[in-house]
C-alpha cells in the first residue's frame, strides 16, 4: 500500500533549490519566520555528498527546520521522514526528525511526540542518514504515535545539542512506507492505526468503531495485545483477533458480521467468558437469530448463570436459539450440591406457598423441596426473604402444618433461573456433557415454548432439564437422547430423572431416555408424547422398575402414543393435588394410551405397564382410552398390564366412565384386560341362574357394571336336553369384587353363551 501511488497524496516537500521561503525555522505554521534569506542559512548549489543542499548554522538551542506545506496523515498510513546530513564545522551537534501534528481544523494536536530519536553526528564530513516514522497507531517502529484525528503535519528536523556547529542537509525525503506494516495479501483495517493501545488500560472503544467505521468492507484486526473496552462495541465488519478484549459485565461486543462462538472465545481469551458474551449479545440484538457454537467443545468450570451474563435484560422474547457444539463440565468443586434442611408452615388454602421459613437466605431459587407430603420434582419457584415466603412449582398432597423440609440446589451446565421470564428460546444439537458431576439446564421460572431439539443430554449428576415455575410452558423436546450415568445400577439405586415439566401443552417427541429412575414428570395438562424410547431395566431376577412416565395431574388431557416403554411403566397420580381426596371435578381423565410397545424382561409378577395411583379417596376413571398397545414379558409372566395402586387410595369403580381399553396385544401376560369384555360362558348342567365371571380381565379390576348383550352360541337345552328359545335378564356388580353378573333363564336351562359386559357407563 502506498497513498501517493493509490490516491496520488502528494508527500515530498520540495527541494532546497526552489527556494527557503516555504522551510521555517519554527513549526511550519502559516506565519512562523522562514529561512529565505536567513543569516544561518544558505542554499548550497554543488556539494560531493548531495548535489543542491542546505548548509545551517545551529545558533538555537533546539534548531528546527519544518517544511510549511501540509503533508496528510490519515488513519492506517505510515511516513518515514528521512533525513541525510553530515556536519562541516564547529560543534557537533546532534539530529532528529521532527515534526508539528495538526487536526483538520488547524490546531495542534497536544500531548503526542512530535520527534524521533535523535542521531549524534560524530565525525566531520561523515554523511548521516537519519528517519523517523509517523502514523495515526502506536504500533512497533513508530516513532510518533499521533492517533485517528491527525489530519496532517509539518515535517523537518531538529538539531540538539551544542550551538555554533555548520551542518549540510540533503533534500528530505517524505514516503509513504505503510506496507511495512501489513501482512502481504491480506486486507485489514488494524485497530491500533486508530489509537487502540494494547496495555490493559487505556479504553479502546471509540478506536474500535473508528476502524470499523473506516473498514469499507476489509476485515477488522486486533493484533496482539490486551484491550480495554469500557463500553458496548458494535463492529459491523468482521473481526480478527490475535489480541484479546477486556470490558465491564455490562458493556457488549456485537460482532455482526462474524458472530459466531470462536469469534468470541477469540475475542475474550476465554472460552466460559467468550460463551457468556456471545450470548449477551443474542440477547442484545447481534443481528443474528441463533449463536452457532460451530461445533467447538467448551469446558466449563462451573454454573453459567445466564441471566447474570445479560444484566441489562430480566426477560426476553423473541426467538433466539443457541446450536451446535458441547459443553462439557470439567472437574470442579462448584458443581457441588448445596444442601439446606429449614423448618416451614404449608397450608393447603395456599397450596404452593411455604411460609414462616427460617434460614431461607440460604435458600437457592430453583432448589427442590422434599418433606412428608411432598410430591415428586416440586422446586422453589420465587423467594420473599423479608416475608419469610417461598412460592413453589407446584401443590403439596398432605404437608399441613409446620414441619422440617430438605432443599437441594442442583448445579446446571446452563442456567436461566435467573431470568423473571425466557419465552422462544431454542437449544438446538448441543451435546450436554455432564460427566456424572453436574446437571444440563435449569429453565426460567416463567415463560412459554421453549424448544430443545436434537440435543444430548449425557451423563446428567442429578437432572437433565428442570423447570422450576411455569417455563416450561407449551414446552418442546424432540430428538433428544437422554443416557444416564446411573446405567451400571440397579433400578432401586436410581435418583436421576431425565425431565419435568410443570406446566400444560408439553411436547415429548422421538427422544430416547436410558436407565434413569424417571424419563418424564409430567405435572401439567394437554401434553403429547410420541416416538419416545425410554428403558430402564436391570439384570435383577425379578427386579422392581420405577416409572418412565409420570403424569401427575388427574385430568390430564393427554395423548402419550407410539412410545417404545421398555422395562418401565406409565404412572398416573395426583400427587399435586392440595386436597387428593375427591370433592369434585372430573377426577382420573382424558388420557390416551394409544398404539405403543410395552416390554419388560425379568420383572416380578406384580409388575404392569399402566399404574393408577390416587393419593386419595372417592376417585374414578372418566375417559381413558387404552388402545392398540402390544405388552410383552419376557422371561416369566406378568398379572396383569394395568392396576392401581392402592398404597394411599383405591378408585371408585361404581364411577367409572367412558374407559375404553381395546385392540391390545398381550404376551405373557396372564389376565387380558378389555372393555367392553367378551366373556364366553359355557354351562354344563342345566340352571336358572349363571354366574358369569369377568376373570379379573376388566381394565384395573373394575366392576362388571354393564351387560351391552347376551348371544347363544348354539342350542339352550334344558335338563332333558329339549331346545328352548329363551332370553335371560342379568344381575350385574356380583360377586365379591363385583366383577361378576347372573343370568337369569325363565327355566332351567344349559348351554354355551358369549357375554359383552362392561365396567363403565
Amino acid at each position: 500500500m502506498n497513498k501517493a501511488i493509490t490516491e496520488g497524496l502528494q508527500l515530498m516537500p520540495p527541494a532546497f533549490a526552489g527556494g527557503l521561503d516555504v522551510w521555517s525555522s519554527g513549526d511550519g505554521t502559516p506565519g512562523s519566520d522562514t529561512y529565505d534569506s536567513a543569516a544561518n542559512a544558505v542554499f548550497v548549489a554543488a556539494d560531493a555528498d548531495f548535489g543542491g543542499c542546505l548548509e545551517m548554522q545551529k545558533t538555537e538551542n533546539i534548531q528546527k527546520l519544518r517544511f510549511m506545506g501540509q503533508t496528510p496523515v490519515t488513519p492506517g498510513c505510515y511516513l518515514q521522514i528521512k533525513v541525510r546530513i553530515k556536519a562541516m564545522s564547529g560543534a557537533l551537534p546532534a539530529v532528529r526528525a521532527a515534526g508539528w501534528a495538526a487536526q483538520s481544523n488547524g490546531s495542534h494536536i497536544s500531548g503526542v511526540t512530535g520527534f524521533a530519536p535523535h542521531v549524534a553526528l560524530s565525525t566531520y564530513g561523515e554523511v548521516v542518514e537519519v528517519t523517523g516514522i509517523v502514523g495515526s497507531g502506536s504500533r512497533g517502529g513508530v516513532d510518533m504515535p499521533w492517533g485517528r484525528n491527525a489530519a496532517y503535519g509539518h515535517f523537518g528536523l531538529d538539531l540538539t545539542g551544542a550551538n555554533g556547529g555548520v551542518v549540510r542537509i540533503d533534500d528530505i525525503e517524505i514516503t509513504d512506507i505503510t506496507s511495512a506494516f501489513l501482512r502481504d495479501l491480506l486486507s485489514v483495517v488494524d485497530v491500533t492505526d486508530y489509537g487502540a493501545v494494547g496495555n490493559g488500560s487505556f479504553d479502546c472503544a471509540a478506536a474500535f468503531e473508528a476502524a470499523d467505521a473506516a473498514a469499507d468492507g476489509r476485515r477488522i484486526l486486533v493484533p496482539a495485545g490486551e484491550y480495554y473496552l469500557g463500553s458496548t462495541v458494535s463492529l459491523n465488519h468482521e473481526a480478527v483477533f490475535e489480541g484479546t478484549v477486556e470490558m465491564p459485565a455490562s458493556a457488549m461486543l456485537l460482532l455482526t458480521k462474524n458472530y459466531n462462538f470462536p469469534a468470541y472465545a477469540a475475542a475474550f481469551g476465554d472460552e466460559e467468558l467468550g460463551f457468556k458474551k456471545a450470548f449477551q449479545a443474542l440477547i442484545n440484538n447481534s443481528d443474528h437469530e441463533s449463536l452457532d457454537l460451530m461445533g467447538r467443545k467448551i469446558t466449563v468450570t462451573g454454573p453459567i448463570d445466564m441471566a447474570g451474563a445479560v444484566p441489562n435484560k430480566s426477560s426476553y422474547a423473541t426467538r433466539r436459539v443457541i446450536r451446535n457444539g458441547q459443553l462439557e463440565a470439567a472437574d470442579s468443586s462448584a458443581w457441588d450440591t448445596d444442601v439446606v434442611t429449614s423448618q416451614a408452615t404449608y397450608s393447603a388454602s395456599d397450596s404452593k406457598k411455604l411460609t414462616n421459613v427460617s434460614n431461607i437466605a440460604n435458600i437457592a431459587v430453583g432448589s427442590l423441596v422434599e418433606g412428608a407430603g411432598v410430591g415428586r420434582e416440586i422446586y422453589v419457584k420465587s423467594k420473599n426473604t423479608g416475608a419469610g415466603e417461598l412460592t413453589l412449582s407446584g401443590a403439596l398432597y398432605d404437608a399441613e402444618g409446620t414441619q422440617n423440609f430438605t432443599f437441594r440446589d442442583f448445579k446446571y451446565l446452563v442456567d436461566f433461573s435467573g431470568f423473571s421470564s425466557l419465552s422462544k428460546f431454542g437449544l438446538q444439537d448441543i451435546e450436554f456433557q455432564c460427566n456424572g458431576r453436574c446437571s444440563a439446564v435449569r429453565l426460567s421460572p416463567a415463560g412459554s415454548v421453549t424448544s430443545i431439539d436434537s440435543c444430548f443430554i449425557s451423563r446428567p449428576k442429578d437432572r437433565g432439564i428442570t423447570s422450576i415455575g411455569t417455563g416450561c410452558q407449551g414446552i418442546l423436546v424432540d430428538n433428544c437422547q437422554f443416557l444416564s450415568d446411573e446405567d451400571p445400577l440397579d433400578v432401586s439405586q436410581r435418583v436421576s430423572i431425565g425431565l419435568n415439566v410443570n406446566n400444560n401443552d408439553a411436547k415429548l417427541r422421538s427422544n430416547r431416555a436410558t436407565r434413569f429412575r424417571h424419563f418424564a414428570i409430567l405435572g401439567g395438562s394437554n401434553n403429547t408424547v410420541t416416538g419416545n424410547h425410554f428403558f430402564q431395566g436391570d439384570s435383577v431376577p425379578n427386579g422392581v422398575r420405577t416409572a418412565g412416565l409420570v403424569l401427575t395431574s388427574n385430568n390430564c388431557t393427554s395423548t402419550v402414543s407410539d412410545n417404545y416403554v421398555d422395562n418401565c411403566f406409565i404412572e398416573w397420580t395426583n400427587e399435586r393435588d392440595p386436597t387428593p381426596d375427591y370433592t369434585g371435578g372430573f377426577s382420573f381423565s382424558a388420557l390416551s394410551i394409544n398404539a405403543n410397545v410395552f416390554l419388560s424382561g425379568d420383572v416380578a409378577p406384580w409388575f404392569s405397564y399402566i399404574v393408577v395411583k390416587p393419593y386419595g379417596s372417592g376417585h374414578f376413571l372418566n375417559g381413558v382410552s387404552v388402545t392398540g398397545n402390544k405388552f410383552r414379558s419376557t422371561n416369566g409372566s406378568i398379572d396383569r398390564a394395568e392396576r392401581v395402586d392402592t398404597s394411599f387410595a383405591g378408585l371408585d369403580f361404581s364411577r367409572s366412565k367412558n374407559v375404553v381399553v381395546t385392540g391390545n396385544m398381550y404376551h405373557n401376560v396372564t389376565a387380558q384386560s378389555a372393555n367392553p369384555l367378551r366373556v364366553s360362558h359355557d354351562q354344563s348342567s342345566a340352571s336358572s341362574s349363571w354366574t358369569v365371571d369377568s376373570g379379573g380381565e376388566l381394565p384395573f379390576q373394575g366392576y362388571a357394571r354393564f351387560v351391552d348383550s347376551v348371544a347363544a352360541q348354539g342350542a339352550l337345552r334344558t335338563g332333558g336336553n329339549s331346545i328352548r328359545y329363551t332370553t335371560p335378564y342379568a344381575d350385574v356388580l356380583q360377586g365379591a369384587n363385583q366383577d361378576q353378573i347372573r343370568l337369569r333363564w325363565q327355566e332351567a336351562v344349559k348351554g354355551e353363551v358369549l357375554v359383552l359386559m362392561r365396567m363403565d357407563s
